[in-house]
């Protein structure tokens, strides 16, 4: 009995104070057994209270960023631009030195890669070594900018970040429609909508007052949570899960934040309560999920025109059959285009939804309106109450976390890691910025230019501290082993679309179409594979030049993703992915010396 006394009130200590506010306390603290408990259990309930703060607080990242003036350093000749001062002054406290300039070589594969996904041919190579006249890196950046294939490396990163995939998940994984959400984004970041607008299409975009085909396209952005098909389930509670998830990914996303931890409880670390969870949760019960026509312009109008030929043959007397039939089969052959959007509901009002006890489904509690965190900016009073208004309040300028989150991670897309190094979290529990001036100044420089992505790509890989060579020397290794301070170029594996669009590239294989539905590239053969759900079915290989598209265009299947996407780290998309593991591994080896694609590349 003592063994099972000590294990509750072990097991009440490590309660939170969300716990109180449950019938079960309410039950366990009547009487004197139950005073004998809270005697015991309070001192270290109030301890875990008074350990998450109940404000933004002192933390660095609930500070709203100001812009920073560069330091002074010591050698003026190096930095190209405020931003090598703010590396340069932190090397130059440790009594660290940069590494000299990479080649031209070099550096014109390294922006190659990292803008366009794509090793550069011989022809760009000359062209660049021949241009020898001032200016001739900015021009070599900014053609790699403009070129179309900015967008789809560019995209991945982000796809990863919004769940895309093309089928539902869970056992079934069924196929769904949405790839004309994935070439919106590869258009959005080709024409550099400004990051603001691209946030507010993709979580509103059919809210606003000139919604159009592509802004109703963006909202596929929350249509990309998993779905759940299995007989038996509930669909109410299916589209709940939904509805956590989308929460849960606007946090990470727009906030870095592990805000689904309040799901269930106050957040332990951070301050986010578990009322103010559905109070944001909320801002998503009143999106109905309809499919829309995204059939092209042309194709619409051809069948509309179709349309009409077939009502008036078939008005005529006598019918002429024939070229009814070949109307009707012209008809058809039109291909139909889908994909999954968000529409409001009509006069939805002040979107509400039930706080759930512990996190339960079942465990309704109080109706709560839609708001945002009390420990982060106010939610300005000229907002309406909705998901616009909460995409509005995401870009806020005011908003401390939004621009430093997303600065830092481009900054880890070109770096390997970030100035924070846990991108995902900004919390209490994340770690602290290495360079915080900088991180400040690139925020802030972010949001008065504009929020354009390709100025903030530009700024940094024409930097001094992003052309350095990646050459290790013994004296780095020991000084900066992990090129915390940026005291040389990066190093790490690329990721697994860009090897194997770089292997495709080298054999003179790579198709460079643009767009399009999703593809089914060559693979091992997978006959053999024993069914255990419908995504064990063979793998049919597309004909012709589908088969050598770019790795953003295969098609996303949840449960068994394309084999050399997944040797080399690709999520399966299921949840938001702010970081993908980065691995070596003897089956990496394996697929590039025997998988079909990679063995006819050779």
């Amino acid at each position: 009995m003592k063994a099972v006394n000590s294990m509750l009130v072990a097991s009440l200590a490590r309660a939170t104070v969300s716990v109180k506010k449950s019938q079960r306390w309410s039950r366990l603290s009547r009487g004197s057994a139950g005073a004998l408990l809270l005697l015991l259990v309070a001192p270290v309930v109030r301890s875990q209270a008074d350990a998450r703060p109940t404000s933004g607080g002192g933390h660095w990242s609930y500070q709203v960023p100001k812009p920073e003036t560069p330091p002074p350093v010591r050698d003026p000749s190096w930095p190209r631009g405020p931003l090598d001062q703010f590396v340069l002054a932190q090397q130059e406290q440790r009594g660290l030195r940069p590494a000299a300039e990479a080649s031209r070589e070099a550096l014109l594969r390294r922006w190659s890669l990292d803008l366009i996904g794509l090793p550069p041919t011989d022809r760009d190579l000359d062209a660049f070594l021949a241009d020898v006249a001032p200016g001739a890196d900015r021009r070599a950046v900014d053609r790699l900018l403009a070129s179309p294939h900015f967008g789809e490396r560019w995209a991945s990163p982000w796809l990863d970040l919004a769940r895309y995939a093309d089928t539902d998940g869970f056992n079934i994984d069924g196929g769904r429609s949405i790839w004309k959400y994935r070439d919106w984004v590869i258009g959005a970041f080709n024409r550099d909508l400004p990051f603001d607008q691209f946030t507010i299409q993709q979580i509103a975009g059919d809210m606003l007052a000139d919604a159009d085909q592509s802004t109703r396209i963006a909202t596929g952005f929350h249509r990309n949570t998993r779905r759940n098909t299995e007989g038996g389930v509930d669909a109410k509670e299916a589209r709940w899960e939904q509805l956590l998830d989308r929460v849960n990914t606007t946090a990470a996303i727009w906030l870095g934040s592990t805000i689904g931890c309040a799901q269930c409880h106050d957040h332990k670390y951070d301050p986010f309560g578990q009322r103010e969870y559905y109070e944001l949760l909320a801002f998503f019960e009143t999106a109905e999920e309809p499919s829309l026509d995204a059939t092209s312009p042309v194709d619409r109008a051809r069948r509309t025109r179709l349309n009409a030929t077939l009502k008036r043959l078939r008005a005529q007397d006598p019918v002429d059959a024939a070229e009814v039939a070949r109307v009707a089969k012209e008809i058809k052959s039109i291909p139909r285009v889908t994909t999954l959007v968000m529409r409001e509901r009509a006069s939805a009002g002040i979107p509400k939804t039930h706080f759930r006890d512990r996190g339960s489904y079942v465990a309704k509690g109080e109706l709560v309106e839609a708001g945002t965190p009390a420990a982060l900016h106010e939610f300005g009073k000229d907002l309406p109450r909705n998901r616009l208004g909460l995409a509005r309040w995401l870009v806020d300028d005011r908003n401390p976390l939004v621009a430093r989150v997303t600065v830092n991670r481009y900054w880890a897309e070109l770096f390997g890691r970030g100035l924070v190094t846990t991108v995902e979290d900004f919390g209490v529990k994340g770690a602290a910025p290495t360079h915080p001036g900088l991180l400040d100044w690139l925020a802030t420089d972010f949001m008065a230019q504009g929020w354009s992505t390709k100025r903030l790509l530009r700024t940094i890989v024409l930097s001094a501290t992003y052309r350095q060579a990646s050459v290790l020397s013994p004296t780095a290794l020991a000084s900066d082993p992990a090129n915390r301070w940026f005291t040389r170029g990066a190093r790490f594996r690329l990721d697994a679309e860009r090897i194997r669009d770089a292997f495709l590239t080298a054999s003179g294989q790579l198709s460079r179409r643009l767009g399009g539905p999703s593809v089914f590239p060559v693979q091992a053969d997978t006959s053999g594979v024993i069914p255990i759900n419908k995504t064990s079915t063979r793998w049919r290989p597309s004909p012709g030049e589908d088969r050598y598209r770019r790795g953003i265009y295969t098609y996303w299947r949840r449960t068994m993703l394309f084999t050399a996407l997944a040797a080399f780290d690709a999520p399966t998309r299921e949840f938001c992915t702010p970081r993908r593991s980065r691995t070596n591994s003897p089956l990496q080896a394996l697929v590039g010396m025997n998988d079909p694609a990679f063995f006819d590349a050779a």
